[in-house]
């Protein structure tokens, strides 16, 4: 295998991968949230129906209608939603990339020369006077005897 098709494929374009018509939610992100069917909204107890007729059409009509609002909805909003989430993630990575990881790597690193000299204050300062207390309070001894 020569160097040229190795690099055709390792290089991976995001902008020109295939999308999944049929699986839209490849990663269940609405598993819990929107799936609403006729049966999770209308409900008729036992010894409360309709007429069988009215149910059906009742079914008939909630579903295409919710099918075809949605559609209508995507075709108008879709595509205006789609370019603000763009731009709103395209700035959150871009502020993550740039600003707030450099930040965070740049306050890593001077914590840790004030951490050696904060380690450094304790083990010469406190370190003594604990052990010295430590040594006054070991000669005490208590006792527990119960008294009848």
């Amino acid at each position: 295998m020569d160097n040229d098709s190795l690099k055709e494929n390792d290089v991976y374009d995001v902008h020109t991968k295939e999308i999944d018509l049929v699986n839209r939610d490849r990663k269940h992100l609405n598993d819990d949230v929107v799936k609403v069917d006729f049966e999770d909204v209308i409900a008729e107890p036992d010894g409360t129906h309709s007429f069988d007729g009215i149910w059906k059409a009742s079914f008939t009509t909630f579903t295409v209608t919710k099918y075809w609002c949605y559609r209508i909805l995507t075709a108008l909003v879709g595509i205006p939603l789609a370019l603000i989430w763009g731009i709103y993630f395209a700035i959150l990575s871009f502020i993550h990339i740039w600003a707030v990881v450099p930040c965070v790597k740049s306050y890593l690193i001077e914590i840790q020369c004030v951490s050696r000299v904060y380690s450094i204050c304790i083990h010469t300062f406190c370190d003594p006077l604990f052990e010295a207390i430590g040594k006054v309070f070991s000669s005490v001894r208590i006792s527990l005897s119960k008294q009848v």
